[in-house]
């Protein structure tokens, strides 16, 4: 099962990843860290991105971890071979 790495704030690319799992219909669960201007995101958030920056996510099924909501995003339209096209169009000549 996925795991999406988030804040308590949904920024316009937490949502994008959260919209995606949704459409896609594959099994995720939140976890949800905290910032706060005293605290940093834990040490052991850095294994799954070095940036410390959400969204994040990571899949045991194929250990995956990923960063960045557009890397995301693809490699949840791959996995569940939904909302890529098919086919690329040609251009004429």
């Amino acid at each position: 099962m996925i795991t999406l790495y988030t804040l308590g704030s949904l920024s316009p690319n937490i949502r994008k990843v959260t919209i995606m799992l949704a459409e896609t219909a594959l099994p995720y669960t939140v976890h949800v860290l905290e910032n706060t201007a005293v605290t940093r995101l834990p040490l052991s958030f850095s294994r799954i991105n070095p940036n410390a920056t959400v969204p994040a996510i990571a899949d045991p099924d194929t250990g995956s971890t990923l960063f960045e909501s557009g890397a995301i995003l693809y490699y949840l339209a791959e996995k569940s071979g939904q909302l890529l096209p098919t086919e690329l169009p040609v251009a004429p000549r």
